[in-house]
């Protein structure tokens, strides 16, 4: 399991490409997690939002971005400091050209979830194969 959610303020939609940033993220966890991440259990999605206050709330460019992931529990602590420290990094690079033009806010926090669960999806992968 691994979930991300993207959270978005209203006055920067458009000024950044959302599906590929979440393409992104997904590709990641795929690719760069070195299998650690099952496939199936792959979920990114985004939320704008259209109600907020930042900072002292007169600055109406500001902007800010942040990212929750979910994560089962059990992976090594070096690896989860590894791993998103390059995700991070990667996110942080996809905005730098946003962060030229506007004043932004770019965060995103970590969680080790326990949950409850049903997918099929991993069974359709194994059929895939």
């Amino acid at each position: 399991m691994a979930h991300a959610t993207v959270e978005y303020t209203a006055n920067i939609e458009g000024a950044f490409e959302l599906d590929a940033l979440l393409a992104l993220i997904a590709r990641h966890m795929r690719e760069e997690a070195g299998g650690v991440f099952p496939v199936g259990g792959i979920r990114v999605r985004a939320i704008r939002l259209d109600h907020y206050v930042i900072a002292d709330g007169k600055g109406m460019d500001d902007a800010f971005v942040n990212i929750d992931v979910k994560m089962g529990a059990g992976r090594p602590a070096e690896f989860r400091q590894n791993y998103f420290d390059a995700l991070f990094a990667s996110i942080h690079g996809f905005f730098e050209p946003l962060f030229t033009l506007r004043p932004l806010a770019l965060s995103m926090y970590v969680e080790e979830a326990e949950g409850w669960k049903a997918n099929t999806i991993h069974q359709r992968l194994q059929k895939a194969d």
